[in-house]
């Protein structure tokens, strides 16, 4: 009988390696409040950040829209494009490939007041630079028109057990000025990726599809090598589990009115305080949707006002109308 680590192809270094940017520019804008929360009945890890409070006293939603900002390419530009640009930058000396790419990248958000992009932009960060599950699909390159949301998961997220076993993580988020509803929304929209049984007639085919052609890891070879797991006719199309990567972001008033201030630990220490009651809400949900039994890293973040950091990602981006 064949060993189980002789039929994978990849190891956990090729997935860390497809990570597009390492700073450590996370912890200048949010303070983490608690990790790795868990619910007695439940396969969820429950992550809180919260807004960091600069010595004045002071938070800025603005500041964290600035900074998700300069993620849009290593975001909605794929591996082979980002490469390619830079190879070109190298041989002609400054940085007109790459702005062409932040030009690009920019044209692929939608302006709608509604949009949810800068929240699956968040969660990228999150993702990537925080948990350090690579995204392995680029879905945002997808799109005909920026006024156009791409259909499926909000993002596709993946690392590799010991075993040799892919670990697919479908990413959803959601921004609500009401947490309940943020929760219930974003696991209502997670159930069908974890629970449906695979065929043609599930919601995750289509991004299954696209895998099969466009999982990205940075380099020709290891594409190839994970491409396998979603093809129907590898035996490597057994050896992957559902998992789910979900954000949700929501108003929180223990953050100081506009203008207010407030001490360097407040707003941690009362997130960390209230974090039992939103864990509470995770785990009943959890039950509702009977997804108790599905892995689930679930970020929380609270914020002054969702729909101000809304806006304020459209700002930065310059799509405010």
């Amino acid at each position: 009988m064949t060993e189980t680590n002789a039929l994978s192809p990849l190891s956990l270094a090729d997935f860390k390696q497809a990570i597009g940017s390492k700073p450590n520019t996370l912890e200048v804008h949010l303070d983490l409040v608690e990790r790795d929360v868990e619910i007695a009945g439940c396969k969820v890890r429950i992550h809180c950040h919260c807004l960091k409070v600069d010595a004045d006293g002071r938070v800025s939603a603005a500041r964290l829209a600035e900074f998700i900002r300069t993620a849009v390419i290593d975001y909605a530009i794929p591996h082979e494009s980002r490469q390619r640009a830079k190879e070109r930058d190298d041989r002609e000396g400054g940085f007109a490939a790459t702005i062409e790419l932040y030009h690009r990248a920019l044209g692929m958000f939608t302006d709608l007041k509604t949009s949810g992009e800068g929240g699956e932009l968040l969660l990228y960060l999150l993702a990537e630079r925080y948990l350090g599950l690579p995204q392995i699909l680029c879905k945002m390159s997808l799109k005909t028109s920026a006024q156009v949301h791409y259909h499926g998961a909000d993002g596709v997220y993946a690392n590799v057990d010991e075993d040799g076993v892919l670990n697919l993580y479908w990413g959803e988020s959601k921004i609500h000025s009401d947490p309940t509803k943020a929760i219930r929304e974003c696991l209502s929209s997670l159930k069908p990726f974890l629970d449906e049984e695979d065929g043609e007639a599930a919601k995750r085919e289509r991004d299954l599809v696209l895998l099969s052609e466009r999982a990205d890891l940075g380099k020709p070879e290891l594409n190839s090598s994970l491409r396998r797991f979603f093809d129907q006719t590898d035996p490597l199309v057994k050896r992957k589990r559902y998992r789910a990567v979900a954000l949700v972001g929501f108003d929180s008033g223990d953050y100081p009115a506009a203008g207010g201030k407030c001490g360097a630990n407040d707003i941690v220490d009362a997130s960390r305080e209230a974090l039992n009651k939103w864990s509470k809400n995770v785990g009943s949900r959890l039950t509702i949707e009977k997804l108790t039994d599905c892995q689930i890293e679930f970020l929380c973040l609270p914020l002054p006002d969702a729909e101000a950091f809304r806006s304020a990602v459209l700002a930065s981006l310059g799509l405010a109308k």
